[in-house]
This record gives structure tokens, sequence and C-alpha cells, in this order.
């Protein structure tokens, strides 16, 4: 056996144990749960949903990758008690009605979990879906915050391994404050992921006795924001927080730079996409970003998923390497959950427990997940973000710091946690 399948026959060492008693409905006025699919002989099915063509497919993309490679060593290790695992995906393209349906077929299509979203904004048109039927979600990309604060913890079966906007917002705020800078210009989109983003940012700097001294609204699509930003320089900004997705992060950094205006451009983990490096050229250099994963082997686990991803999808790099490692880990924290099960317990009620009261640790590409969502519904926070930065078109640290530090596994500290559960950004 070669190192890294031993490497990934460790990380395949799942626990077993007794069934987990059943969680009550959290919503009976609404349609119920499905009968539990594991009476049915076969394969295991398992949702995957996200936007896989379209403006958002630059880590839709990714993401799918991320699970189909963690799907595949499951399957070659024996699946669930010898039956495969099936992946049943859905490309919602970023349409919040699409993934609405997309997502009431994957309960029809009596799946026993899914992993999936990018777009806050379709997330939260979908998630009373699973909720209602008490079938887990695993969210490894959407960070929008209320994505996970829309139903009590102790209730909810929408589970992230993502790191949330209410830990990003006041991570990349204390960057700016670090850097002197004071005069914020905050340009959100008119989507959910937009709206609450800027509502987290605002937040952040308050904690930090600060208001934006502009807010440029924008919709999606858009092609010239070059009013709105002399707006901004008018106001006296020093650097412009942007939230939105990676076409319009371009749009806004190429005005910015056809301006001659020479200001910090800081955001979310949008600015780590493919289509905003590619579409704003120059103007997308030294942009800052929040980032739980950057593509270097830092240590044996991340070289092992870099090699496999390279050498069974043959590219050279990860589009978005947060969204495929992080999909990676949401698939194998829902393997342990569902091998802990014996048969007649695999049904949504179940894994949920199993998720929130695992048998052991997992040691995964982004973190060492120990018991993860005991407290809440993050498995991230906000001690493993590292700033980014693009430089000659690839994204790494921005700071010397950050790389050394990123050899040691940081795991979750429930203080910020916490934060993000209550979505305050403070």
């Amino acid at each position: 056996m070669t190192k890294t399948r031993i490497l990934l026959a460790a990380a395949w060492a799942l626990a077993t144990g007794s069934a987990l008693a059943q969680a009550a409905p959290s919503n009976p006025s609404v349609q119920g749960p499905v009968t539990p699919p594991a009476a049915a002989a076969g394969t295991i099915k398992i949702g995957l949903i996200g936007p896989l063509t379209g403006p958002s497919s630059d880590f839709g993309l990714p993401m799918l990758n991320g699970v189909k490679l963690a799907i595949d060593e499951i399957n070659s290790f024996g699946g669930y008690l010898g039956r495969p695992l099936e992946l049943v995906i859905k490309d919602d393209q970023a349409n919040p009605d699409l993934g609405l349906k997309l997502s009431q077929e994957l309960v029809k299509e009596k799946v026993i979990a899914t992993i999936g979203f990018c777009n806050t904004g379709v997330a939260m048109r979908s998630i009373e879906v699973f909720q209602a039927n008490q079938l887990p979600l695993l969210v490894p990309c959407t960070t929008g915050t209320p994505v996970t604060t829309k139903f009590a913890p102790a209730d909810s079966f929408i589970f992230r391994n993502a790191p949330a906007d209410a830990i990003q917002a006041p991570f990349m705020v204390d960057e700016i404050v670090a850097r002197k800078l004071t005069k914020v210009a905050v340009f959100a989109d008119n989507t959910g992921y937009g709206e609450a983003g800027l509502n987290d940012v605002q937040k952040a700097l308050e904690r930090r006795n600060l208001k934006p001294v502009y807010v440029g609204r924008f919709d999606l699509g858009v092609k010239d924001v070059t009013e709105q930003l002399k707006e901004a320089r008018n106001a006296g900004a020093d650097v412009l927080f942007i939230y939105t997705i990676a076409p319009q992060n371009a749009v806004v950094a190429k005005g910015r730079h056809a301006l001659g205006w020479k200001v910090p451009q800081v955001g979310a983990w949008a600015l780590s996409f493919p289509l905003f490096i590619d579409g704003a050229k120059e103007a997308a250099e030294g942009s800052l970003m929040a980032l739980s994963f950057v593509a270097e082997p830092t240590n044996e686990r991340r070289a092992t998923f870099l090699a496999s991803y390279a050498r069974k999808f043959n590219a050279a790099r990860i589009p978005v390497p947060m969204a495929a490692a992080q999909a990676y880990d949401a698939t194998y924290l829902l393997a342990h959950a569902v091998l802990s099960l014996p048969s007649d317990k695999l049904s949504g009620p179940h894994i949920k427990q199993a998720l929130e009261q695992p048998k052991r640790a997992y040691y995964g590409v982004v973190t060492t997940y120990d018991k993860p969502f005991r407290n809440d519904r993050e498995a991230l926070s906000q001690n493993m973000l590292v700033v980014g930065t693009v430089k000659n078109g690839l994204v790494t640290f921005a700071h010397p710091e950050d790389a050394m530090r990123n050899h040691v596994v940081q795991r979750k500290r429930i203080a910020d946690a916490d934060r993000s559960a209550r979505g305050n950004g403070s």
C-alpha cells in the first residue's frame, strides 16, 4: 500500500457505536420527514447542490470536485457496510428559485443528507426544505451569517464548515485597523450575500468605534460603478471593503484602477476567486482577503489532498482551494457520522446527532475537527483564518508569520464560534 493510501486509510478509521435517540421535528406545521431512505437496498444517496454553471461556477465546481474526491476514497474503502455512496448532483445555477425546486427534488429522491450551496441567497431560499424534512445539510461554501442563525442550534439540521462572514468581517476589519486605515468605504451588492456581509462589516467596524464613510450598493451584472467610486473617494475613504461575487469584485477593482485611486481593496474570500483575479488583472494585485486554506502543502494531510486532487482532475492548481478543501472535509464529516450508525438508524435525526456527538476527531485538510458542532453549527472559528493576498496573479499569504503559523493546525476556538452563531460581528 502506498503512503498516500495509508494516510487515506487512516483518515477513514471511523467510529462505530450504539444507536442515537431520534430528534423531535423542529417545525411540525411544515411537511414532515420522508421515510428513512436506508430501508432500500443498494447505494446510499447523498445530495450535492451548487452552481455548476454560470457566474458562480468558479467555486461551485471545485466544491463538487472536493466532494467527488472524498466519495471515491470512501467507496474504495468499502463505503457504508459494503454499500457505495452515490452522489445525486443538482446545478442550482446560483438561482434561488431553481435552488428551492432542486432541494425539493433531493428530498423526493430520498437522499440521506446533502452537501452544498455556494450563494447565500440560494441557501436562504432552500434551507427550510432540509430543516422541515429533518435532512442534514452540510454547507462547505456559503458564508452568509444568516444561513446558520435562522434555526436554534439545538434543533437545526444546517451545519457549516466554511468561515461565516460574522468571523471574516471582523477579521478583515482587524487587518484594516492594524494598517492604520480608518475611513472605510463599503461596497456591497443587493443580494442576500451582499446584505448580510454589509451588516457584518458595519457591526465589526462599530466594535472598533468606526463607521463607514460611504456605502455603495449595486445589482449583480452592473458593468460600471465609477460614479459611486468617485463619491467614496470624495468622502475621504482610505480603503475599500467589498462584499460581492467575483465578477462584480472585478468591476469595482477595475473602476478604482481606472481612476488611479490607490487605496487598498479588502474583502472576504471571494477576492481569491479566478473570475476576480483573471477579470480584474492588474487591478486585482495586492487585494487582501480572509482565507481558511491556502493551497500549500504545509502538512502531510494537505499535501496528500493537493496531490490527490491534482491527479484525479488533472489540475495544475485548484481554482478555489477553499471550496474544494472544505467540501472534501464536509464529505468526510458526514461519512464519519453515517458509518457510526447501524443500518436501521440511517435517518436524518440520527445523522444529525452523530454530527453533534462524533465518536472521534476527524483529521481534516482545513483543520482537525474535534466535536465541531457540539455548541453551535459552525465548524470554523476566527483563529483559523489567515490574510491572503493576490501576488502576480496568484493567491498567497499576505504575512510571513501567517505562512509559518499555517504549519500548525489551528483548532476551533469556542469564543469565536459563539460570535459567529450570534451573528453580531463583535
